[in-house]
């Protein structure tokens, strides 16, 4: 068994089947999901719920007044930022121990600010100079699910043959 405790953060969400599937992720590999005021949209939107399908009652979601207050309420956790303005790729974060993955919203990612000031802690998932972004929620899956590889896919279903029974 391995200590990675991870965490998806979501830095004031716009689309709501964005956050839908991202919650669907985070319940399939039993993740916290941390939602960061303001939210475009109504945390009871049918779009929202219907991403998620029947899945919210296996997530844990908690919630956040503001970047500022999440930012106090994480102060020395090991925050990684992940951003197309960064120079490293997401695959050389050592995914060990309890680690916030901290994502921006969908039209502008995260704040210039808090990229400048965390450089050391950004990383980027490589893709084409023509593309200009990748999908949130898919951006989620494939970093957060890059951390459950390193970890051996701990705690995690590996097998499915039982389904063919």
């Amino acid at each position: 068994m391995t200590d990675l405790r991870l965490h998806v953060v979501l830095v004031e969400p716009e689309i709501p089947q964005n956050t839908g599937s991202i919650a669907r992720t985070c319940a399939a590999l039993g993740v916290p999901l941390h939602l960061v005021k303001p939210l475009g949209f109504s945390l009871d939107d049918r779009y929202l719920k219907r991403a998620g399908l029947d899945y919210w009652h296996l997530v844990d979601i908690v919630h956040h007044k503001s970047l500022a207050e999440f930012l106090d309420s994480t102060q020395g956790a090991d925050l990684r930022f992940i951003t197309k303005k960064a120079a490293r790729s997401y695959d050389s974060i050592d995914f060990s121990g309890e680690i916030y993955l901290v994502f921006g919203k969908e039209t502008a990612g995260l704040p210039e600010e808090i990229l400048k000031n965390n450089q050391d802690r950004c990383y980027r998932i490589p893709m084409r100079s023509e593309a200009r972004s990748l999908n949130l929620a898919s951006a989620v899956s494939i970093v957060a699910y890059e951390a459950c590889r390193q970890n051996g896919f701990d705690r995690l279903k590996l097998d499915g043959s039982e389904e063919f029974s």
